[in-house]
């Protein structure tokens, strides 16, 4: 069988939606869920003061819930129609700041996307937004598991 795809969207993908699927991945790994998750940017030119592949504070994050995340990390990466066609679940880590994006760049997706609430590092401290992802993270693989 086939796995199943969720997209995490987040402006850059380099914090949040980053944190998502790598804690998504090794949960669904962990569980023998056909699941498996990716992420991307709806708006990474505003990314340009990210330094590296990945942010600290995703990085730090993975090591305190103990995910072994792989290495090398990959660079973020743009969001294409083609990411929403093969997926079968796209959540955006919050509504307020995303789904004008998606209306801009992908209008024809927008209304099929499931807006979290995650603040990022501007609004909320790196523990209450990483908490957070934790939480909804373990709440979608839960949804998850009561449909098999």
């Amino acid at each position: 069988m086939q796995n199943k795809r969720v997209l995490f969207l987040c402006t850059g993908n380099y914090y949040r939606s980053r944190l998502a699927e790598e804690l998504f991945n090794q949960r669904a790994r962990r569980l023998g869920l056909n699941w498996h998750a990716s992420s991307c940017a709806l708006a990474i030119e505003r990314g340009a003061e990210n330094i590296g592949p990945i942010s600290e504070f995703a990085i730090k994050a993975l090591s305190d819930l103990d995910v072994i995340a792989p290495h090398p990390f990959r660079f973020p990466m743009a969001c294409t129609v083609r990411d929403f066609e093969l997926a079968d679940l796209v959540i955006a880590m919050k509504e307020a700041e995303h789904r004008s994006l998606m209306k801009t760049k992908f209008n024809a997706w927008a209304e099929r996307v499931t807006y979290w609430h995650v603040h990022d590092l501007d609004v909320a401290d790196f523990a209450e937004t990483n908490k957070l992802i934790n939480v909804l993270v373990n709440e979608l693989i839960q949804v998850i598991q009561k449909q098999r």
